[in-house]
């Protein structure tokens, strides 16, 4: 072999690995969260320290998941959901979205932590380490709920209670309104966040206790109180977690994402049913009706999220770009100076 047909090998080699990388790294970028009002599992047993969880339920679960599961709290997702989550969570597996990642949140028991919640209007936040264009859909387990059974899809009510589309973020958490159902005892709040510039989607199980009942199940000793993981806890926890946690989703310079406490242009939230089984629709660009007082008032302009629309930050298109034009100027060169090494004694290129 030729010393200029090794070196174009070698070049070519070398252009598809930079390339290759940077097309990983332009799609690195994925959107992450969970609910922290009322308190998913996972967000509990992560705030109770994924080494050591104070309650008998979250032992039991990081037992059966393991502590990464835990450190990735923030990460029950399916890639490629596309708003089919009832054709691929099977029954028994819906609060780990069916990955064995994460099936310890699956244990059906009635000790899980739990927040109190009241039927009527209630203010939900979703803490979004990573915020992304969406919708949520929120769903109750029917009267008569078993939590020491597996939870099924036909525990769930049909239709969620309330929908909201892109969301206002205030301190890092989506804010949403939604009224709650009449219930008594303990239920579970069931969440599905679908992106809607991705086919992923999250999911999360929240279990809660209304009015007087203790929410032990059954007569059993009262259940703990969940608690979110407080921003502290969430910083430490960085460094030990698998998945994207900071970067594109702390730094909104590069997500573009915006915080703000005004009432975003972006945001469409309604509590009327919608079918759980399709795509989100596209986000209603100019309609608020659930702002910061729960008025319908449309915000001004320019006042709402600048939610990333793709899984690359702000700066993916230049890193392409850039990669790209040193790429062919390190493959000119090198095919140059093979070019004159090859050549016989006395010829020079031209």
């Amino acid at each position: 072999m030729t010393a200029r047909r090794r070196t174009a090998g070698t070049v070519l080699g070398l252009g598809v690995a930079p390339l290759a990388l940077v097309g990983l790294a332009a799609g690195a970028a994925a959107a992450h969260g969970s609910m922290t009002d009322p308190v998913s599992r996972v967000s509990a047993c992560y705030a109770e320290g994924p080494e050591s969880p104070e309650s008998a339920a979250c032992k039991a679960a990081v037992a059966a998941s393991g502590a990464q599961a835990f450190y990735d709290w923030n990460a029950v997702n399916i890639a490629n959901a596309a708003g089919k989550h009832r054709e691929l969570i099977p029954d028994g597996e819906l609060c780990s979205a069916g990955n064995d990642k994460y099936r310890g949140l699956d244990l059906a028991r009635g000790d899980w932590p739990a927040s109190r919640l009241n039927s009527g209007k209630h203010t939900f936040r979703y803490k979004g380490t990573a915020p992304h264009k969406g919708s949520f859909e929120l769903y109750v387990t029917k009267e008569g709920y078993d939590p020491s059974k597996p939870l099924k899809w036909s525990d769930l009510e049909e239709k969620p209670f309330a929908t909201v589309t892109d969301p206002r973020m205030e301190g890092g958490d989506y804010v949403f309104d939604g009224t709650v159902p009449a219930r008594s005892g303990r239920h579970l709040i069931y969440s599905i966040w679908q992106r809607s510039d991705s086919p992923e989607a999250f999911y999360t199980c929240s279990d809660v206790v209304f009015g007087a009942d203790n929410g032990g199940g059954g007569g059993t000793a009262p259940a703990p109180t969940a608690t979110p993981p407080t921003d502290a806890q969430i910083e430490d926890g960085k460094e030990e977690s698998s998945v994207e946690h900071g970067g594109h989703g702390d730094d909104k310079a590069e997500t573009g994402a915006k915080e703000t406490a005004a009432a975003p242009a972006t945001e469409a939230a309604t509590t009327e049913p919608t079918d759980a089984s399709s795509a989100p629709a596209a986000p209603a660009a100019s309609a608020a009706p659930n702002g910061p007082n729960g008025s319908n008032e449309p915000a001004a302009a320019g006042s709402g999220e600048n939610l990333a629309e793709t899984g690359g930050d702000a700066t993916t298109p230049y890193i392409a770009v850039g990669g790209a034009a040193v790429l062919a100027l390190g493959a000119s060169v090198l095919f140059a100076t093979v070019r004159r090494r090859s050549l016989p004694a006395g010829r020079h290129s031209r």
